[in-house]
């Protein structure tokens, strides 16, 4: 099983990007409404990039 209590500094980039957005939307108080709304439509544009090159999209 995994160290759950593991630093950020050793942690998948994509998590430590996850930390870095959430807090940059938390500091500037941005409402949840929007921030989903344009969660979604930058998910969209980067999963339609994936589609479109040839670099492997990213698995949960």
């Amino acid at each position: 099983m995994k160290n759950k209590s593991m630093s950020l500094e050793t942690a998948p980039d994509h998590i430590k990007l996850a930390v870095d957005l959430i807090a940059l939307l938390e500091e500037n108080e941005i409402p949840n409404e929007t921030v989903i709304a344009a969660l979604e439509i930058v998910l969209s544009d980067y999963r339609n990039k994936a589609t479109n090159s040839d670099t492997p999209p990213f698995s949960k």
